[in-house]
């Protein structure tokens, strides 16, 4: 078996970016994969402008606090003032232009008004308050590199400086199937020995989060005919096709047979829990991902390595999940052969307690965890030791 660590690198070595690119509205672009860097035409901000509501002054004119000076003008945000005359001050507004002359705005909260007048109860320091033009973007600056994935904060960002659309690399497709006639879609009632197909909805949930054009095939039965008919079809469509269930050894588990007679198996198993039966291979030319049967497995294994295979696959520059140190509020006496992802969640304390039942087939434990607790092999961890926690939140975006 290969280790966890040996399987993500031989994935990601095999994780051939998409070339084609498209135009997209920068509206649309969320969870988009920029195609080539983006320049600022303009300067932003292009003016001096104020950071505070307050008062514009000279601080030449402020020699000692209690200065009393007359107020020349009122400007607003989107309105242009004149210039400062010496001796006086203007009512300024957040983002309003500073008027020439002006070199130091001092907040309201340190100024009172008398009539016309306005009194500065605080010394005010140069450039104090001031946005200088330029300060966030220089004209011919490069905002964003190719690679990135866009989000809120980047689709803001093009927006701030004028941009309409964006070019990104077309969507990953990507078609799944899932084996196993046990299963039966919501909806339907359950016979003796069926179980609903949670799997389809948690892979196609993980998968439309990541921005892949994706073709579910549904539920195929447990029949190599079927298994093959499934995979051509999903092949001849897609960049690259996963599947749930039928990639270990039962007899009734004809997924790694219908590759290996279409394809190629490369990879199979890795030495980790949840999450052992895991294959890679090609069909075609699109990869093929197996998955595990069991809920959890399915999930944590999406999550470690396929999440980071498709998002390079999809042309992002970054891929790679952070993992972080905590201290456990939790006993783990029974050291393993296999490394471990234990379903953890952060205390109010910022300890990690375990979920009590960690059988791969608890899909509860994945709502109510915040992250996984790797656990290497031969590891035991007593309250209070250090150990690698890897949040949700840098697996399920």
């Amino acid at each position: 078996m290969l280790s966890a660590d040996q399987l993500l690198d031989a994935l990601l070595e095999r994780s051939r970016g998409v070339t084609a690119t498209e135009t997209v509205a920068v509206n649309a672009a969320l969870g988009r994969v920029l195609a080539r860097p983006l320049t600022s035409a303009i300067t932003v901000p292009s003016f001096d402008n104020s950071a505070m509501d307050g008062y514009a002054v000279r601080v030449a004119d402020v020699a000692v606090a209690g200065v009393r000076l007359p107020v020349s003008q009122r400007i607003l945000a989107g309105a242009v003032g004149a210039p400062l005359q010496p001796g006086t001050a203007a009512r300024i507004f957040t983002g309003a232009p500073v008027p020439p002359g002006a070199d130091a705005v001092l907040m309201q909260e340190d100024c009172a008004t008398a009539g016309e007048h306005v009194v500065i109860n605080r010394l005010p320091r140069p450039g104090e308050n001031i946005r200088r033009a330029g300060e966030d973007i220089a004209a011919g600056a490069q905002i964003l590199a190719a690679g990135t994935r866009i989000g809120a904060a980047e689709m803001g960002l093009a927006a701030s400086v004028g941009m309409t659309e964006l070019p990104v690399f077309k969507r990953l497709k990507v078609a799944c199937f899932f084996t196993g006639d046990e299963l039966v879609s919501p909806g339907n009632s359950l016979r003796p020995g069926q179980i609903y197909n949670s799997n389809r909805y948690t892979l196609t949930g993980l998968l439309n989060g990541l921005g892949c054009e994706l073709t579910d095939f549904g539920i195929v039965p447990d029949t190599l005919e079927a298994t093959e008919a499934a995979l051509a079809g999903a092949a001849s469509i897609a960049d690259v096709v996963i599947t749930s269930g039928g990639v270990s050894v039962g007899e009734a588990d004809f997924v790694k047979d219908a590759v290996e007679k279409l394809g190629r198996i490369e990879m199979w198993k890795v030495a980790m829990k949840p999450g052992k039966p895991i294959v890679y291979g090609r069909v075609g030319d699109s990869d093929f991902i197996g998955l595990p049967g069991n809920p959890v497995s399915a999930f944590v294994t999406f999550c470690l390595f396929v999440r980071p295979f498709l998002l390079t696959r999809m042309g992002a520059a970054a891929a790679m999940y952070h993992a972080f140190a905590v201290q456990a509020d939790f006993t783990w006496a029974r050291p393993g052969a296999r490394r471990e992802f234990l379903r953890a969640q952060l205390q109010p304390d910022g300890r990690l307690a375990l979920f009590p039942n960690q059988s791969s087939g608890v899909l509860t434990s994945c709502t109510w965890a915040d992250g996984l607790a790797d656990i290497g092999i031969g590891q035991t961890v007593q309250p209070g030791d250090w150990v690698r926690f890897i949040p949700f939140s840098e697996l399920l975006t």
